[in-house]
């Protein structure tokens, strides 16, 4: 019959060896038993004390796992020392797209113009054209690498085949809905201030060119008496770009402007702003592509726009690419300053401030992060995300309208990581939540 000294050394020596937590802690339990079996209760109860007062001293003694050295390896460069640096980009409204090209520069788009920066955000490169009536959307086409900018109420797009350098003008073609809504001759959709498009990659949809859009109404008017007839919607296109289908609307009336962001599932995630009713963001679902969408809610977390005003506000949504999580990004105003317009559907920028960003582990059902980006007057805003093998891996891009005196001065970027927005929390914590 082994003496407590002799089981004591045996589990220390247990516990030098790599075993996983549950068979750790099987093991211990395992042999409490035995000693229950064949010592007697007392001298059971004495055995399985000592267990777990080694195992608890082992474990203290441990070595810490190094940082994120338990999750997966395409989350590692988004970590490290936490890092946050803004910088102005452009005067005057804007903030409506900023992507990553595959080799990793990163585009900010203002109007028919664009900067570039080659070094993840640190430095900016003068503004360039892009062709005097550039505007609309962007997508990058994962494919094949092109960059399109879409006019879809015009029936053009400018495209580049070299990663931004250079652009030509194409026509494409624009097929309605069932509503006969979204085509250049019958009601247009608008694109401007929305989330850039996304290239879905999972499920038999994978390659389609997908992106977040809004008709006006059956007028395709913006007057307030018209807002209640809004409708968000998607188009998207299976040929990269040539032609595209407007989808069903988005179920709730009153909504413009829009983000969507693709789950590792193949589900579509809507994000839409809603300017009619005080509340948060409503939320949605396509399980096909971007066809149809189904099941609105109300995130009983994030804001639209600032807190009691029905006037929500344009925000950014995406996916960070990390395999085997899916951790969603929101931007948006973080504050209870709103006002309530003069009409019913009408616009207010009073108590546009507080920009902030939101993280989801979970696909979108919880939002355990926030952390405040700038404090001051701040409105539209979205996001970008950086390249592995390139400069701007592992970082996030938030572009967003801002200023000092009022949210309209100008544009700025923010650039951060996963660290920056934790603030301390492991992120191993949130995962397993």
């Amino acid at each position: 019959m082994p003496t407590l000294h002799d089981i004591i050394n045996l589990r220390l020596r247990w516990a030098r060896r790599p075993l996983p937590r549950r068979s750790y802690l099987m093991q211990t339990a395992r042999r409490a038993s035995e000693c229950f079996h064949q010592s007697g209760w007392g001298r059971g109860l004495l055995l399985a004390g000592a267990l777990c007062l080694v195992q608890q001293a082992s474990a203290a003694s441990a070595k810490p796992p190094a940082p994120g050295g338990d999750l997966p390896a395409s989350v590692r460069p988004f970590l490290g020392a936490p890092s946050l640096s803004i910088q102005k980009l452009f005067d005057g409204r804007g903030a409506r797209d900023i992507l990553t090209t595959r080799t990793g520069s990163v585009l900010a788009f203002h109007g028919h113009t664009l900067r570039e920066s080659t070094d993840g955000g640190a430095t900016w490169s003068a503004a360039r054209e892009i062709g005097p009536d550039a505007g609309g959307k962007t997508v990058v086409n994962e494919t094949n690498g092109d960059i399109l900018y879409i006019r879809a109420d015009k029936g053009y797009l400018w495209k580049s085949r070299d990663h931004g350098r250079t652009w030509a003008r194409e026509t494409i073609k624009v097929r309605p809905n069932k509503f006969n809504h979204g085509s250049p001759d019958t009601v247009p959709q608008s694109v401007g201030a929305f989330q850039p498009g996304v290239t879905l990659q999972y499920g038999p949809k994978k390659g389609r060119l997908l992106l977040a859009t809004r008709v006006m109404g059956p007028t395709g008017s913006n007057d307030v008496e018209w807002r209640p007839y809004h409708y968000n919607t998607a188009m998207y296109s299976d040929d990269g770009g040539a032609t595209w289908q407007v989808s069903a609307p988005f179920p709730v009336l009153g909504s413009g402007e829009a983000a969507l962001a693709e789950l590792s599932d193949g589900r579509i995630l809507y994000s839409s702003r809603e300017h009619m009713s005080v509340g948060n963001r409503y939320f949605g679902w396509s399980h096909d592509g971007g066809e149809l969408w189904l099941s609105p809610w109300l995130s009983d977390t994030l804001p639209d726009g600032s807190r009691g005003t029905s006037y929500g506000c344009m925000g950014g949504l995406l996916r960070l690419p990390i395999a085997g999580a899916d951790i969603l990004l929101y931007s948006n105003l973080d504050t209870d300053a709103g006002e309530m317009p003069k009409k019913v559907g009408g616009s207010t920028s009073v108590g546009r401030e507080r920009i902030t960003v939101w993280a989801s582990f979970d696909g979108g059902k919880t939002w355990p992060v926030k952390r405040l980006v700038y404090a001051g007057p701040s409105a539209y805003s979205n996001l970008g995300v950086g390249r592995a093998g390139t400069p701007s891996e592992g970082k996030i891009f938030l572009n967003y309208e801002g200023g000092v005196k009022n949210c309209y001065e100008a544009v700025y970027v923010a650039v951060f990581n996963l660290s920056w927005l934790l603030n301390g929390r492991p992120l191993g914590d949130v995962l397993r939540r």
